[in-house]
């Protein structure tokens, strides 16, 4: 059993799934609005939160990010919306899956069970490749010893990376197994935060030090010692 906080202004879809979740041994609270579910994230502390998109007073992935500032609980998204390029952004805000409408309470509670089994794997010690730390307890990297201010998704990269100090890896593990979405249309999204980060560990493409690109191939992380 879960304590589930579900953030959903459709008062019909609320009560269905609230109803069919505790039928499969959930508790459950909910919300209609954004900042109720704020609130009630903050001070009720859940076990997960199922979080709808189309909020009447936030967008959704706004309350992701100002979530994300105060809490690593884990979020489910539930959304009418599909595509990489919609989902894309929802995942770099620091969701942990989604779900597209219309899904039955069953569905949504296998999610909720696949989430908190990784939820409770006990993370691995920090990692070490040359001057860089990735340290997965504490979400933290630093190079040389000074941090690195990373975003959710750039650390996720890292971190994968780092797992496989020298190992060619290609856009589509990266894009199956950080960003959990299927090959196809949003591997420029990989471009972009391994650039990001590249700029962050003060390396360039053309000039690389921790991040080599195998042209056609992938990328891989090495000690640049």
């Amino acid at each position: 059993m879960a304590d589930i906080l579900l953030i959903e202004d459709d008062g019909a879809i609320r009560t269905a799934l609230s109803r069919g979740l505790r039928d499969l041994g959930h508790a459950v609270s909910s919300s209609p609005t954004a900042f109720e579910g704020l609130r009630l994230a903050v001070e009720d502390r859940p076990d997960l939160v199922v979080l709808d998109l189309g909020l009447p007073d936030l967008d959704g992935v706004e309350l992701l990010r100002m979530l994300r500032a105060v809490s690593r609980v884990p979020v489910i998204v539930a959304t009418a919306r599909d595509g990489d390029s919609e989902m894309v952004p929802v995942l770099d805000a620091g969701a942990d899956d989604y779900v597209v409408k219309p899904f039955s309470a069953a569905q949504l509670d296998a999610r909720v069970r696949a989430v908190l089994r990784r939820a409770g794997e006990p993370a691995p010690a920090a990692l070490r490749v040359g001057g860089l730390s990735v340290d997965p307890r504490g979400r933290a990297a630093t190079l040389d010893g000074a941090p690195l201010d990373l975003t959710p998704r750039e650390f996720e990269v890292l971190h994968y990376l780092a797992a496989r100090p020298g190992e060619v890896v290609t856009k589509r593990q990266l894009l199956t197994e950080v960003w959990q979405l299927p090959y196809g249309g949003a591997d420029k999204t990989v471009d972009v935060h391994l650039s990001w980060l590249r700029r962050k560990l003060g390396e360039t493409a053309a000039e690389p030090r921790y991040l080599h690109t195998v042209r056609g191939v992938g990328v891989k992380l090495v000690d640049p010692s």
